[in-house]
């Protein structure tokens, strides 16, 4: 391992040479700034690895033990599961901010190159746990970073940590407000109108493979890459599930729900006509659920809403509907129409007016407070041998459930 982090090291140490080279042949000032950016970051890059190869040999050092890869190579699967009982990080070591940099090297050294979580990480309450739970600070700063590209649905919809397996009033999850005097206090309020609901244990895997992860040497590049990777894949599933989930294993969307009964039947004359989606639609919602939002494919957008015009064929959406829709920022393709938001998404999601057979979903009308997303336990990284594919599989698990609180104020628009 020495010899590794010496020949990163020194390709490196070439490689800025070569940089500096470059200063006397710079024209412009954008060029020596680029050049010189180039060379702080591979000093950067140098001295994240000059400490990780101290910390690890000062490990070593310590341990005094046989290499940890050969040791690990060495040894057998779990018989049946083929997993290895490794443990998961112990919730003490975790402090306000954030995991140790002892925790999140050993993190890394567990899925990159299988090395069991050293003993003082390991939970000391059980030893039937199986996995490492993936730093929470290192997660929560991607999936804040990346929803604004990923996770549209995501975002906006109501996160809950509950147990699982239990009937909870939906009244309960809900907050409530009523004025008291000095002398009198809010009595207890009757929420059981709106049914009970109960959030299941369901558990999703995100693959990683080991060709992604093995030109990942520095600490930084490993939980930025892995991360992003696991958090892309987890806000894309979860915009789908909100939507498509069948519920069998996994979260319930909002068009498998038995609850959502609202149907709004639009015609491709009617939702390119302002005035049918003011009598046929607007007119139909209770006032206390106007304030909504739409989901609809970029496509049926493009196609009819932002084609409305008038007799002589002059455009008339945005006058007539306010829609504006910024479909060009990659980062956030969302809009307006008549006042509400609009979350596009892709076909796979809800379809396209003209791709979609009648009686297809092709927009919905939510309330997105009123979808909640329970998740449990975090993510666990756990590591097993395919005997099929003869290699060892990364992947990530995460415990987590969605339902439909309250279906009042959803609507289905539904293609005539």
């Amino acid at each position: 391992m020495k010899e590794i982090y010496k020949n990163k090291i020194d390709a490196l140490k070439l490689q800025k040479k070569q940089e500096q080279m470059k200063v006397d042949s710079a024209k412009t000032e954008e060029e020596l700034r680029s050049i010189v950016d180039s060379v702080k970051n591979i000093d950067a890059q140098i001295a994240t690895i000059t400490e990780i190869a101290d910390a690890d040999d000062a490990e070593e050092r310590a341990k005094k033990t046989p290499d940890n890869d050969a040791y690990f190579q060495a040894q057998p699967p779990v018989q049946g599961t083929e997993m290895r009982n490794v443990g998961s990080f112990k919730a003490e070591q975790r402090s306000e901010e954030g995991e140790s940099l002892e925790y999140r090297k050993a993190f890394r050294d567990y899925v990159m190159k299988g090395t069991p979580i050293p003993v003082e990480f390991r939970q000391t309450t059980s030893t039937e746990d199986t996995g490492a739970a993936i730093p929470m600070t290192i997660m929560n700063d991607v999936i804040n970073t990346v929803r604004k590209r990923y996770g549209n649905l995501y975002a906006k919809v109501r996160k809950l940590s509950v147990q699982g397996g239990v009937e909870y009033p939906i009244g309960a999850l809900k907050a409530s407000f009523k004025w008291i005097s000095e002398s009198t206090v809010s009595p207890r309020q009757k929420m059981d109108k709106l049914g009970k609901i109960m959030f299941g244990y369901h558990t999703a895997e995100i693959r990683v493979s080991q060709t992604f992860l093995a030109n990942l040497l520095t600490l930084s590049s490993f939980e930025t890459r892995i991360a992003e990777a696991i958090a892309i894949a987890y806000l894309e599933a979860m915009d789908y599930g909100i939507v498509n989930g069948s519920g069998d294993g996994c979260m319930t969307g909002i068009l498998n729900d038995p609850r959502v009964t609202n149907t709004i039947t639009m015609t491709a004359a009617d939702i390119a006509d302002w005035k049918k989606w003011r009598s046929k639609f607007f007119a139909k919602l209770p006032l206390g659920y106007r304030s909504g939002e739409f989901i609809f494919a970029a496509g049926t957008v493009d196609a009819y809403l932002e084609t409305m015009s008038d007799s002589n064929g002059n455009p008339i959406f945005r006058q007539a509907t306010g829609l504006e829709v910024n479909d060009g920022d990659s980062r956030n393709p969302n809009g307006r129409f008549f006042g509400r938001n609009i979350s596009l998404v892709e076909d796979d999601i809800i379809p396209a007016f003209d791709d979609a057979s009648q009686n297809d979903v092709i927009g919905i009308f939510w309330q997105p407070n009123e979808y909640a997303i329970n998740e449990n336990f975090g993510f666990t990284m756990i590591r097993y041998f395919d005997r099929e594919t003869n290699e060892w599989v990364d992947k990530a698990l995460v415990v987590v459930d969605g339902k439909v609180l309250n279906p009042t104020g959803i609507y289905k628009i539904v293609k005539g």
